[in-house]
Formats: C-alpha cells, sequence, structure tokens
C-alpha cells in the first residue's frame, strides 16, 4: 500500500472539509491536530479549496487531500497547491490514470463490484465507498467487499459519531470519512474550540475500536 494511504489508515479517520474561506484553513487545521486528528480532504466544492490546500499544506504535521476531484485539471491543481492525495465521488478513469501513471494517490469512490475490479484493473488497492449510509451502510459494504479481500476500503457519506465505531470494526475498511467533527456552521463561527472536542471525541473513539496501530 502506498505510504499516504497507509498514514490515513493509521490514523483511522479523514475528516472531509467543505471551506468556504481559505484564511480558515489554518485555525481549523490547528483545531483538528489539537484534537488529534492530523489529517483533512479538503473538498473542490468551493472556490477557496486551492488556496485552502495551499494553507493547510503548510502546517507542521498536517496531511492534506484534495476531495470531490472530478477532472484531471482538478488533480493538477490539487497537487500543484500541495495535496498529497486525491479523493473522488465516483471512478473516473482519466483522473484515476493520470494519478496512477504520477504516482498520486487516489481513492475514486465506488458503489458496485463493477466498479471495485475497475479499480483493481487500474492497480489500485484502496477505494472509498460513497455514499456508505446512502447505500446500506455496513451491510451493503461487508456484503460487495467479501470477494475482494485485497481491496480496503474508506467509506464516506452519512459516517456519524454513532455509527463510527460499527464502521471501523469491518477488517475491510482502512478509515472513515466523515464531516460532523468540521461542519460549515461551525467553521463559519469560528469555533474552533468544539471542533478540537469533536476530533479528539472520533479519534478516541476510533482509538478504542483500533488500537494506536494501524491494521
Amino acid at each position: 500500500m502506498n505510504d499516504i494511504l497507509a498514514q490515513i489508515g493509521a490514523m483511522h479517520l479523514v475528516p472531509v472539509v467543505v471551506i468556504d474561506k481559505a484564511a480558515d484553513a489554518k485555525p481549523l487545521g490547528e483545531a483538528l491536530a489539537a484534537g488529534g486528528l492530523n489529517c483533512m480532504e479538503i473538498t473542490f466544492r468551493t472556490a477557496a479549496a486551492v488556496e485552502a490546500i495551499r494553507t493547510a499544506s503548510g502546517l507542521h504535521g498536517m496531511l492534506v487531500g484534495a476531495g470531490t476531484v472530478l477532472n484531471v485539471d482538478n488533480v493538477k491543481r490539487a497537487v500543484d497547491s500541495g495535496a498529497k492525495f486525491i479523493v473522488s465521488p465516483g471512478l473516473n478513469p482519466k483522473v484515476v490514470d493520470y494519478c496512477v501513471q504520477n504516482r498520486i494517490p487516489v481513492t475514486p469512490g465506488i458503489a458496485t463490484p463493477t466498479e471495485i475490479e475497475m479499480a483493481l484493473d487500474a492497480g489500485l488497492d484502496v477505494v472509498k465507498f460513497f455514499p456508505a449510509d446512502a447505500l446500506g451502510g455496513c451491510k451493503t459494504l461487508k456484503a460487495i467487499a467479501a470477494p475482494y479481500g485485497m481491496m480496503k476500503f474508506m467509506p464516506t457519506g452519512g459516517i456519524t459519531q454513532q455509527n463510527l465505531a460499527d464502521y471501523l470494526k469491518l477488517p475491510c475498511v482502512l478509515a472513515c470519512g466523515g464531516s460532523w467533527m468540521v461542519a460549515k456552521d461551525l467553521i463559519a463561527a469560528h469555533n474552533f474550540a468544539a471542533i478540537t472536542e469533536l476530533a479528539k471525541a472520533a479519534r478516541d473513539l476510533a482509538l478504542s475500536v483500533c488500537g494506536a496501530a494501524a491494521r
């Protein structure tokens, strides 16, 4: 497995961030780190994404990736700004091929066995199960993962503090993506103390389920 994805596996959690003001990236990253989460996925859902990635990537010890990456141009802009990994909602062959050719860790979204096999053919060993909860949650993930023991999954979409442990208990899960600890209203209100507390609670729960070492 790629070293970056192994680092994500060791943390068990990836905060998924939608940020409207790039200036909030620094205090947000500091708040997450204070809660024990030294990783974030900044999504290409706002005009502030590129600058926010650049700012967050400058924080010591913070692993920053780009999410909602829909095309190769997004990949190039994200990597040029310091992103270390790429996440997409679906499996776009052009995006995956570009990342593989350029040795950029990529986790495309999948929802079916066919897409898992497409990812395997591309040489990937980690994919994003999305939208996890809407697709049937742990029950569906367990079922579609069963024939593919060589593949690890990062369920995202509908993950909360309440169901996080259920997902992390599955042997096929590398880590979970979630946004509850970085909710837009908390960022907008600059309530970074609350973000730290939510991050700490999530991290503590993940460690209680998975332990401190990567699986």
